[in-house]
């Protein structure tokens, strides 16, 4: 039975350990897929993805349930992702070595023409090496913005700039993108 966030959360607030472990199975694949986008590194997401639930599960009485819990979980996740990578931009974090830190898209679409399948995975490995290529900065809003649906204000508070700055952020990564990706969209099918 699926019960909902907010009994998982009541029960969780009056000791119950496996109701929070529930939330966390349920969210934790969804939380590393866009940590992974952020950070691009598994394991580096998976790091922050794990230090976020321990600082959800610590601060889960402040959980007021104004927006869905894994808005609030994504919201710890990210402001920890950010911190992630200052951090690591000032040298004080060893960068992850489990090798370029992308993983291949996985194409569960199939379709009747043979190279299909092939022709998309490689557009789509174009498409996270063009993600990876933008800074830390302008990937994290395009993230926060496109694969999360977060608000500006939003994404201001997690980056902790002006909402201009993450306008900005936005519209030069998707030009930047853009400019990266002629040659995929033009190859495309129709």
């Amino acid at each position: 039975m699926n019960r909902p966030d907010q009994q998982l959360i009541r029960e969780s607030l009056a000791g119950q350990t496996s109701a929070f472990g529930e939330l966390v199975l349920r969210y934790q694949d969804r939380l590393h897929q866009a940590l992974c986008q952020m950070l691009r590194s598994p394991d580096d997401a998976q790091d922050v993805a794990q230090d976020a639930f321990v600082l959800a599960f610590e601060k889960l009485a402040s959980y007021r349930g104004d927006a869905s819990f894994y808005s609030w979980l994504f919201r710890i996740a990210a402001n920890s992702a950010v911190s992630f990578l200052r951090k690591q931009k000032r040298g004080t974090t060893m960068p992850s070595s489990a090798g370029d830190g992308r993983t291949d898209p996985i194409d569960t679409n199939i379709e009747s023409m043979p190279t299909y399948g092939v022709e998309r995975k490689e557009n789509q490995q174009r498409v996270q090496d063009a993600l990876d290529a933008l800074s830390d900065e302008f990937r994290t809003a395009l993230v926060l913005k496109e694969m999360e649906g977060l608000k500006y204000e939003e994404i201001a508070s997690i980056v902790s700039c002006p909402i201009g700055t993450v306008r900005s952020r936005i519209h030069r990564a998707r030009a930047e993108l853009r400019d990266r990706l002629r040659d995929v969209v033009r190859d495309s099918p129709p």
